[in-house]
């Protein structure tokens, strides 16, 4: 998952060690639950949703395999999990300007302004 992480051409991480593999097991294991897409064994999109605020911590597509629907299929996989874990609204940060501000846009996800660092909020209302 890291390896797709740094990978991306947007919303890249101004410091790669900002976030380290490591970080990966408490979102998955404490607060929320991951999924990945593999091909030919190697992961090529994953995303991790917290089931205790609603955040989507991390949904990404490696270069080369966008495109193919991939990105969708973990965010409605993500969101119904979510939602079955009895939470009325989801919430996202994603960088302005980028390819996730269209498709969080074009999946019904409202804007609601921007946060500290510059980036813009998200929320999707989900209902139980």
């Amino acid at each position: 998952m890291h390896r797709v992480r740094l990978s991306v051409r947007e919303n890249r991480l101004s410091s790669p060690d900002r976030i380290s593999e490591a970080d990966y097991v408490p979102e998955i294991e404490l607060p929320g639950r991951g999924w990945v897409i593999e091909t030919g064994g190697d992961i090529v999109a994953f995303a991790i949703g917290n089931s205790s605020d609603g955040n989507i911590w991390a949904l990404f597509v490696a270069p080369g395999h966008e495109g193919r629907g991939y990105g969708r299929q973990l965010h409605d996989t993500m969101v119904e999990w979510l939602r079955s874990r009895g939470l009325a609204r989801l919430w996202l940060t994603t960088a302005p300007g980028t390819r996730a501000q269209r498709f969080y846009a074009a999946a019904g996800w409202r804007c609601t302004g921007p946060v500290a660092g510059g980036e813009l909020r998200f929320e999707l209302d989900v209902g139980s």
